[in-house]
């Protein structure tokens, strides 16, 4: 059959429609797939964002320690790693070593925290004003007088057995611990303790709602069965709640806190009312791997030493809803630091195999005039070679770290490899891309030469590296380069940032008020590409450079951490 010219115009104008449809119909999926594409412009960062986005979507769930989505998420990293010809490193020629835990956890539901007073009852809604830790071997049940005793020292406790003690639950230096209180009110006789929020601690204010009342433990082989204790576990009341629990004391629940908050001296009285108190517990035992994998080392001499490179692959799951939302991505924390693992694992691979374009990057403040966007042949080096380093490098998504850093304290109980041969630790964690990267605060600074060798390369990427300036939030304690410094294992690991009154703090405290440990964590939030980007290229040459240097990294012997023996 003949057609007409008009008709095949007709059918190629058609034709094109289609294309035309077709392509933005792609790229609306693509849109929607990856909404953050056009704030990206480094090729490598983008792969990074978009493995960050798989971790961290909603069907992950938030990748809960023993949770079904936690599994997928760590044979997605397994697969991954596998893919980018990491070797197994985990049990029995696997990615994966099996971590035993017991957790046990609050239930909402027979749960109740009842100030039974003259003026009516005044219940505390768990979770929202007032938590409890989990604890098997504490008292479920119990009632008792509520005395205050300022910050809970042990000359404060006088008259108070039987009863359940109030406390100003502060973190500041100087003044009594969370452990010292409670140890304080039992000595005393006391049935329980209740530590008051302190609103002034603005380095890192108090958070509400809590996502849940759980505890996670590691289960060793041949542990004790569980006693029940002569206390209540430890509870914490909200500031909100403190002023409800003092009205028609004729104390100022206010000023109270005030004066705490600036470490004055507090005063001691009994509060009207008892608190009465009903706990129930459920209980579980499980397992949840960490996943692990080795890049070879190419020195005859020094592969048998491994450089540990780590994140923590668990978040929260689902909790306390905050704004209507009840998933804890757990984006920032710690997503994005272990898809990095993955990206420096790809990078490496394709480094190998000859591609040198990843070598190349831009970044803020780069030396010789840097600063381009696009990657292109105007960007500068990266400084990387991305061939096999002198040493192994050993791959750690750990699990279990937001119930006490888990994966890592089993690690290195029961590690994989020699613990002899562990050079070093570069744990990363508690990292928050928010603005520009120009300081870094690293923790262990001085207490290994990884302090020096970061400073230095800092240094030519002009990053100040800085020691923790506010000691009293415990963060080196609280990530898992702990672990390794306490069996005297060289480590660190970096926090941005800033200096008090710019932009970059604002920023970073804001995250803290309202991100940290909530829904809000997810892949929707303010993210500076360009400093995640600067960090990245810091992170590939400092590992390059504890990997290949010919002497192993130490402990300098003045730190805490110094083997004393």
């Amino acid at each position: 059959m003949l057609v007409s010219a008009d008709m095949r115009n007709l059918l190629s104008a058609s034709l094109l429609i289609v294309l035309v449809v077709s392509k933005l119909a792609a790229q609306s999926a693509s849109v929607q797939q990856h909404p953050r594409d056009g704030e990206i412009h480094d090729a490598d960062t983008l792969r990074w964002w978009h493995t960050t986005e798989a971790l961290s979507g909603d069907a992950m769930e938030g990748r809960d320690t023993g949770s079904a989505a936690y599994q997928r998420a760590a044979e997605y990293v397994a697969a991954r790693f596998k893919a980018a010809g990491l070797l197994p490193a985990g049990d029995d020629g696997t990615y994966f070593q099996k971590v035993p835990m017991h957790e046990v956890q609050v239930e909402p539901a027979g749960t109740s925290f009842v100030v039974e007073r003259p003026g009516g009852a005044l219940k505390l809604d768990f979770l929202q004003e007032i938590t409890v830790a989990a604890s098997e071997t504490a008292l479920r049940e119990g009632a008792g007088a509520l005395a205050f005793r300022g910050y809970c020292g042990k000359d404060a406790m006088n008259d108070v057995a039987g009863k359940i003690v109030v406390c100003f639950g502060t973190q500041r230096m100087g003044l009594p611990s969370g452990v010292e209180r409670a140890a304080n009110a039992k000595a005393a006789g006391a049935l329980g303790v209740v530590s008051v929020d302190d609103p002034y601690f603005t380095i890192e204010p108090p958070r509400w709602p809590y996502a849940y009342a759980r505890s996670v433990t590691l289960r060793e082989a041949g542990g004790e069965g569980v006693r029940l204790g002569t206390m209540l576990p430890g509870m914490r009341l909200s500031a909100v709640a403190f002023a409800k629990l003092l009205a028609g004391s004729g104390k100022d629940a206010a000023e109270i806190l005030k004066l705490g908050g600036a470490k004055q001296p507090l005063p001691n009285f009994e509060i009207p009312g008892r608190l009465r108190v009903r706990l129930k517990l459920s209980s579980r035992d499980f397992s949840s791997p960490n996943v692990l994998a080795v890049r070879p080392g190419s020195d005859a001499q020094l592969a048998g030493q491994y450089v540990v490179v780590a994140a923590h692959l668990d978040g929260y799951g689902y909790g306390t809803p905050v704004h209507g939302d009840n998933l804890y991505n757990g984006t920032l924390d710690d997503a994005a630091y272990v898809a990095l693992l993955i990206q420096m694992a790809d990078d490496l691979t394709a480094g190998a195999a000859g591609h040198t374009g990843l070598t190349r990057v831009s970044y803020a403040g780069a030396p010789n005039g840097g600063g381009q966007t696009d990657g292109g042949s105007d960007a500068i080096d990266k400084g990387i070679t991305l061939v096999p380093t002198k040493r192994s490098i050993l791959f750690c998504a750990f699990t279990g770290e937001e119930k006490g850093l888990l994966g890592s304290s089993w690690f290195v109980k029961h590690p994989t490899v020699p613990v002899a041969e562990l050079a070093a630790d570069i744990n990363l964690d508690q990292l928050r891309p928010l603005f520009p990267l120009k300081i870094m605060t690293a923790e262990a600074v001085n207490d290994t030469t990884l302090g020096a060798t970061a400073r230095e390369v800092g240094k030519g990427m002009g990053i100040e590296i800085r020691e923790d300036r506010e000691p009293e939030r415990g963060l080196l304690r609280r990530a898992d380069q702990y672990p390794f410094l306490k069996i005297h294992v060289p480590a660190i690991s970096f926090i941005f940032g800033y200096d008090p009154g710019t932009d970059a703090e604002r920023r970073y405290r804001e995250w803290y008020e309202v991100r940290y440990h909530r829904p809000q964590d997810d892949f929707t939030q303010p993210v500076d590409f360009q400093a995640a980007e600067t960090f990245d290229v810091f992170f590939y040459r400092l590992v390059e450079t504890v990997a290949d240097a010919p002497v192993r990294p130490a402990i300098l012997p003045d730190s805490q951490f110094a083997d004393k023996k």
